[in-house]
């Protein structure tokens, strides 16, 4: 969830200094790492990250009135500053409320996949924008929301995945059944879209990933990200309360994209607090130019909560294996 309030990642696409901080630590149970200070130290809640030419250019929920944040670096520390990606929204939507973009580049075009609030139905959905630039400015003129499951609150942090298997296109997001209140779990979906990203694929619906069990979790498992590697589909998430350092990311495991996923975070966080990131949230799986696979992701640094001040800023992490098949993060 996004909700930056003052607001998931193709594996071939990618993603200041505060004083000393001291936070709460949280069992992870698979993660080994230590972040000292993040890439980016202003707000860069959901990132989302695409290589183009050589330069990244990372995505973000708004933040400072702009709908939907892009920068750009050369080499992932040293960031221009965020410009609005979506200055215009699409009629039938409200402002405020714009949050966890996803992107692909299809052919010459670039899709931007976020969350938005439909103003008639009173819910958050998911539309698709597109520019022929990966800073924008992308163009949404669509009529409705490209999905908005209203029986289940709505629907949130979309995104694309190509199937290294197949080369097939595919969208992920997160149903918002927990803004129905309590005793709703939330749901995690994937669905094929149409060659061109803009449309889902005709004759298919949409397949449950994984649903909200583990008690971490509550009250929202969300923004969801798959890795393919070694025959398996990981599929990474966030999960608890996003305005905690109680935050969290877990991960689940499938043979099959569309199938039901086992959650291996059953017991805790995979990534919680680790040094000075506070609440991890968000993860962004991408492929850095030499080709390392890495993981995005948002996090507290200082101040834990808007409330108090604080920001969740851009980490960004090397992704590994053991040999047991487990994920890691340095």
């Amino acid at each position: 969830m996004a909700v930056t309030r003052v607001g998931a990642t193709i594996l071939a696409g990618v993603v200041g200094a505060l004083g000393p901080i001291v936070g709460p630590s949280s069992p992870a149970y698979g993660a080994s790492s230590t972040f000292t200070a993040p890439v980016y130290a202003g707000d860069f809640p959901d990132p989302a990250v695409i290589l183009v030419k050589g330069t990244y250019w990372a995505y973000a929920t708004g933040s400072a009135g702009r709908n939907l944040q892009v920068m750009y670096s050369a080499d992932l520390h040293t960031w221009s500053p965020p410009t609005d990606a979506l200055p215009v929204l699409p009629s039938w939507a409200s402002s405020g409320q714009t949050w966890a973009p996803g992107l692909l580049k299809r052919g010459s075009t670039f899709l931007m996949y976020y969350t938005v609030h439909d103003a008639s139905l009173d819910q958050q959905c998911i539309s698709v924008a597109t520019s022929s630039k990966p800073q924008g400015p992308f163009s949404d003129t669509s009529t409705e929301p490209l999905i908005c499951q209203s029986a289940n609150g709505g629907s949130i942090d979309p995104n694309p995945f190509v199937d290294p298997a197949s080369g097939d296109l595919y969208l992920l997001w997160k149903s918002d059944d927990n803004s129905l209140g309590a005793g709703h779990p939330t749901h995690i979906w994937g669905q094929e879209l149409s060659v061109g990203g803009t449309s889902l694929f005709p004759g298919t619906s949409p397949s449950l990933l994984l649903t909200e069990s583990a008690a971490w979790q509550s009250p929202s498992a969300e923004g969801p990200t798959l890795l393919f590697s070694g025959g398996r589909y990981y599929l990474f998430y966030g999960a608890n309360n996003y305005d905690t350092a109680s935050s969290g990311i877990g991960y689940a495991k499938s043979s099959s994209l569309l199938g039901s996923y086992a959650n291996k975070s059953t017991l805790g966080r995979w990534l919680g607090t680790r040094g000075n990131a506070q609440g991890a949230q968000g993860p962004n799986v991408f492929t850095d130019k030499s080709g390392v696979t890495r993981m995005a992701f948002a996090a507290w640094y200082g101040p834990v909560g808007y409330e108090n001040g604080g920001v969740r800023s851009l980490w960004i992490g090397t992704l590994d294996f053991n040999s047991s098949g487990k994920p890691t993060l340095r």
